[in-house]
């Protein structure tokens, strides 16, 4: 199977709002919505789990219901942090409460799947965050084909700015060659028992260094293949990239 790990466990602490910034509002719908949508229109997804803090289960929950309506059905669905099993999720989607950090987080997506048992060597994980609402079909499709050939990839975009190291954060340390350098976006796709096995023989040392999940196939020496995202895939963090959002969509529809 194939599942879509929409990841919105942050609180969005930058964006100065009164609710983490994946419920803030652009062209009329909650920001997770416009993300939610773009996975539930690709036919290769089976099923979407919108993980979340546990203190938003329930307004996550009645807000994808509002939307996308129905309840869900079968065992498994949520984990235990999230109160109100069988409130009505659509069929396709199940809320989940999240970790303390971004992979913990992705490992309680994992549980799910686990408990759906669903979880084997032939699974694939796209994960993607919650506030990046313009990624596309291409991608999804292109994360999924990787994932099933290399194991793991991660979309990422040739960096267009030059860009410098500092060790002080005063002074230029070093200048990187930036035909080397690609930024990173999401998705990022795996197969998901590949993934659990790898981060649970990780060390607490190698866990506090991590940044996304796809360090962790490099750290171990595992390829990651490379898929191409787009200048528009932004990520929501600053009161301006609404007005952003904005403005593509209005581009892009």
């Amino acid at each position: 199977m194939i599942y879509a790990a929409v990841l919105a466990g942050g609180i969005g602490s930058r964006m100065g709002a009164d609710k983490p910034k994946q419920f803030l509002e652009f062209s009329g719908k909650p920001v997770i919505v416009h993300t939610v949508e773009r996975f539930m229109e690709c036919d290769e997804i089976d099923r979407v789990i919108v993980v979340t803090p546990a203190e938003w289960c329930d307004y996550t929950r009645n807000l994808l219901v509002q939307y996308f309506g129905g309840p869900s059905s079968g065992p498994g669905k949520e984990m235990p942090d999230c109160a109100g099993k069988d409130s009505g999720e659509s069929a396709r989607i199940t809320v989940a409460a999240g970790g303390p950090t971004r992979n913990e987080t992705l490992m309680n997506a994992i549980s799910v799947i686990e408990a759906d048992g669903n979880l084997d060597d032939e699974t694939v994980i796209v994960t993607h965050d919650a506030v990046r609402p313009f990624v596309t079909e291409r991608m999804i499709r292109e994360n999924i084909a990787a994932a099933r050939e290399t194991g793991a990839c991660e979309t990422a975009f040739p960096a267009t700015d030059t860009i410098i190291e500092t060790e002080d954060g005063k002074h230029v340390a070093t200048v990187p060659d930036r035909s080397r350098l690609w930024m990173v976006q999401t998705p990022q796709t795996f197969r998901a028992k590949k993934l659990r096995d790898l981060y649970l023989r990780l060390t607490e040392e190698e866990k506090e260094v991590l940044t996304d999940a796809a360090r962790i196939y490099v750290m171990k020496g595992e390829p990651v293949e490379i898929v191409k995202g787009e200048s528009w895939n932004i990520k929501i963090t600053f009161p301006q990239d609404i007005e952003i959002a904005e403005a593509i969509l209005r581009r892009t529809r």
